[in-house]
């Protein structure tokens, strides 16, 4: 496996609507046969592109290791109390928080995002790596949740979320790995991925939902 051709000229363009996706995953199923037999089962892969600012990131805070479904109620009782901007976050007391579902670490994480006066606007243009280290340094955002937001919230084309763990598992099952890849493992794997890692995990995350449906029918 190679880079992509390019990648280092000119660096990847931002994703910004579907075809963008389309040519990326075609660029990957073209460069690695997995991909492409990977692709050819998942068909087209999901734009997923979302809003960017302050509610994106509190929402990914309220969802941390809860369901699905209990996240969308905490989330919706705390758009609801107009939690989902910092000015009501900080002056709102502890237990009016907690009252929303959230727990006594992530009223804390709340509040440091709120306190954090992120400048969201300037994050537009920010690279990946300063995309990264400006959200990690609040309490509560960890790098996963820092490079979901750089690739789904602001486009980025080329970030790898390699301590996903359906990542490592879709990358075990399509490259017939003996065991899960590590993270530092899963990076080095992403890095003959650029300047197209954002498409490769989608179509990791599509592969494996594919085999995990697979199973299910089994």
């Amino acid at each position: 496996m190679g880079r992509l051709a390019g990648a280092e000229e000119t660096g990847p363009s931002p994703i910004t609507c579907q075809a963008d996706v389309d040519r990326a995953a075609e660029r990957l199923a073209g460069l690695v046969p997995q991909f492409c037999k990977a692709y050819a089962l998942t068909g087209p892969l999901p734009l997923r592109l979302r809003k960017d600012g302050f509610g994106e990131l509190a929402s990914a805070i309220v969802s941390q290791q809860v369901s699905v479904a209990s996240a969308n109620a905490i989330w919706a009782r705390v758009c609801a109390a107009g939690y989902d901007r910092p000015a009501p976050i900080i002056e709102a007391s502890d237990d009016a928080l907690r009252a929303c579902g959230l727990s006594r670490p992530k009223v804390k994480y709340l509040r440091a995002l709120a306190e954090a006066n992120i400048d969201f606007i300037a994050l537009r243009s920010a690279s990946t790596d300063e995309v990264i280290d400006r959200l990690t340094q609040v309490k509560g955002i960890g790098r996963w949740t820092a490079e979901i937001y750089a690739k789904f919230s602001l486009g980025h084309a080329d970030v790898f979320a390699a301590n996903d763990l359906a990542l490592q598992e879709g990358a075990r099952l399509l490259f017939e790995l003996p065991q899960r890849p590590t993270e530092k493992q899963m990076r080095l794997m992403a890095e003959d991925w650029a300047p197209d890692r954002s498409v490769a995990a989608r179509l990791l995350w599509a592969y494996y939902h594919v085999e995990k449906t697979r199973e299910g029918i089994r």
